[in-house]
C-alpha cells in the first residue's frame, strides 16, 4: 500500500517530469503544500527531504524549495532505430548512482582540495590508485609517471603537438585509425605517414623501413580490439614494435582505450614489453565509466614526463578534481571491476550476436567481407564492389539504421576499403540482427538498380 508521504513525493515527481513545476521553478511552501494534497506537515517535510535526496530539488534557507530537475515535456519520443554509429556508452549499462555514492564520499573526504586547482600532472592519491589499477595489465608505472588528463583525445592532442627527444617531427599511423587521432594531426600541421593494417596485422618489415628511413617521432597503434577493425595484434607482433621502437629511437604512443573489455589473461600491452622507455601508454576510462567525466591516464616514460607537465599546464591547469577523487574511491572500493565484468560480459554478448548476423544474412557470395572481432565494440564490414560506402549509409538511414563510413579513419594520401565501421555498444541481439538483415536488403536493392541503370545506357557506336 502506498504511503501518504509516498503519494505526495509521486505527484511532485510528475509534476516535475511533466514541466508543470520548470526547472528553478520555486515549490509550494510546506504548509500550502500540506493543504494542496490533504497532508500533514510532517508528511509534506518528508516528501521535499526524499526528493532532495534525489537531487530533484533544492532548499535555500529561509526561501523554500526549487525544482532541479530539467523538464522532458519538449522530448519528443524518436522513431525506434538502429544505431550502429555510436561510441559512446549505452545508458543502460552506466554506473550513475554507484558513481553518485562516490561522487557525495569524495566531498565530504576531500572537501578542501576539490574545489581549487590541483597537480597538473592529477590527484595525488587518484595516482597512487591508479599504480595499483594499471599493474594488474601487466603496466607497471610509478605515480611519477602517470598524469591525469581530460580524456584520452587530449592526451593524444598533446603528444602530437610536443617535441620528443629523439628529435623528429612526423607521426606513423596505422591505416585505418581512429579519426580523432587523424583530426588533431591536421589540426596541428603535422606529417602524417600511413602503414597499412589489416585483420592480419601490419607488415613488420615494412614498419622496420618506416622506423630506418623516415623521421618519426611516434608510431600512433590499436594494438587490442582496434577501432575501426575490431581485431587485436598477436603477443609476436607486440614484442616485435617494442623491439623496433627500441633499436630505431622511436616512440610508440599505445592507445589501450579497450582494456578493459580483455577477455584474455595473457594478452599483455606493449608496454610490457618495452625494456628501453620508448613506449607511452594512454588508458581510457570513457567506454566503461560516463564519458562525460571527461577522464583518462597516460603511463610517460621519465624523459617525456616534464615536457608533457609543461604542455598540459599550458593549456589546462588541472582536470576536474571532483571527478578524479570519485573515481579513486571508485576504483579503491571494487566498484570498478565489478562494474567493468558486467560490461565486458553484455559487449562479448553483442560481438558474438554480430558475428552471428553477419553470417546468417550477408552472404560472401554477394561480395560482402568481414572478420570476426572476438570481444571489443566494433568492426569494420567492407561492402560489395559496385556498391559505396554513401549510397549503403543512405539506403540504410531510410530504414532507421545509422553506419558511418571508414572513409573519416583513413588518411586523404591513402586509399580506403570502402567499409562501414559498426557498432555494438547501444544495440541489442534483436537490433543486430534486423540490421543486418536490412542491411542485406539494401545490397540486393542497391545491386538491382545499378543492373538497371546499366542496361539503360544506350550504347552509340
Amino acid at each position: 500500500m502506498v504511503t501518504k508521504y509516498e503519494a505526495v513525493k509521486r505527484e511532485i515527481k510528475e509534476q516535475l517530469a511533466t514541466g508543470k513545476i520548470r526547472p528553478g521553478e520555486k515549490l509550494p511552501s510546506i504548509r500550502t503544500a500540506s493543504v494542496l494534497w490533504n497532508c500533514s506537515i510532517n508528511t509534506a517535510i518528508r516528501a521535499y527531504q526524499e526528493l532532495e535526496k534525489e537531487h530533484l530539488i533544492y532548499s535555500v534557507p529561509k526561501s523554500g524549495y526549487y525544482a532541479v530537475l530539467r523538464s522532458q515535456k519538449s522530448a519528443r519520443p524518436s522513431e525506434e532505430h538502429i544505431d550502429f554509429s555510436a561510441a559512446s556508452p549505452d545508458p543502460e549499462v552506466m554506473p550513475y548512482k554507484d558513481f553518485q555514492h562516490c561522487l557525495n564520499r569524495a566531498i565530504e573526504l576531500y572537501r578542501e582540495q576539490l574545489f581549487t586547482y590541483c597537480d597538473p600532472q592529477g590527484f595525488a592519491s587518484l595516482r597512487r590508485e591508479l599504480e595499483k589499477h594499471l599493474a594488474s595489465s601487466q603496466v607497471f608505472a610509478h605515480p611519477s609517471q602517470i598524469c591525469v588528463v581530460s580524456g584520452a583525445q587530449q592526451a593524444l592532442h598533446l603528444l602530437a603537438s610536443m617535441p620528443f627527444p629523439n628529435g623528429k617531427s612526423a607521426v606513423l599511423v596505422e591505416q585505418p585509425t581512429f579519426h580523432g587521432m587523424l583530426r588533431s594531426l591536421r589540426l596541428l600541421g603535422v606529417t602524417a605517414l600511413g602503414i597499412a593494417r589489416t585483420a592480419a596485422g601490419i607488415d613488420l618489415d615494412e614498419l622496420e623501413r618506416h622506423f630506418r628511413n623516415n623521421p618519426i617521432k611516434f608510431f600512433y597503434t590499436m594494438p587490442r580490439y582496434h577501432n575501426p577493425l575490431g581485431t587485436s595484434y598477436a603477443a609476436e607482433e607486440k614484442k616485435q614494435i617494442a623491439r623496433l621502437a627500441k633499436r630505431y629511437g622511436v616512440f610508440v604512443v599505445e592507445d589501450d582505450y579497450l582494456a578493459d573489455m580483455e577477455t584474455k589473461a595473457k594478452a599483455d600491452p606493449i608496454y610490457s614489453y618495452d625494456s628501453a622507455g620508448h613506449v607511452i601508454y594512454v588508458k581510457s576510462f570513457s567506454k566503461i565509466m560516463l564519458p562525460g567525466l571527461r577522464l583518462a591516464a597516460v603511463v610517460l616514460p621519465p624523459s617525456l614526463v616534464e615536457t608533457f607537465r609543461l604542455f598540459k599546464a599550458s593549456i589546462d591547469s588541472s582536470t576536474s578534481v571532483l571527478s578524479q577523487a570519485a573515481l579513486e574511491l571508485y576504483l579503491n572500493c571494487g566498484m570498478y571491476e565489478r562494474h567493468a565484468a558486467m560490461v565486458r560480459e553484455r559487449y562479448r554478448e553483442r560481438m558474438e550476436a554480430l558475428d552471428a548476423a553477419c553470417r546468417r544474412h550477408l552472404d560472401k557470395s554477394l561480395g560482402f567481407r568481414y572478420v570476426a572481432a572476438h570481444g571489443g565494440i566494433f568492426t569494420t564490414i567492407v561492402l560489395p564492389e559496385g556498391i559505396a560506402a554513401s549510397d549503403m549509409t543512405a539506403a540504410l538511414q531510410q530504414h532507421h539504421v545509422r553506419v558511418c563510413s571508414t572513409e573519416q579513419n583513413y588518411l586523404p594520401s591513402f586509399a580506403g576499403d570502402n567499409g562501414l565501421r559498426l557498432s555494438i555498444i547501444q544495440t541489442d541481439a534483436a537490433r543486430i540482427d534486423r540490421g543486418m538483415a536490412l542491411m542485406a536488403e539494401a545490397a540486393a536493392a542497391l545491386a538491382q538498380k545499378r543492373e538497371r541503370d546499366r542496361r539503360r545506357v544506350i550504347d552509340w557506336r
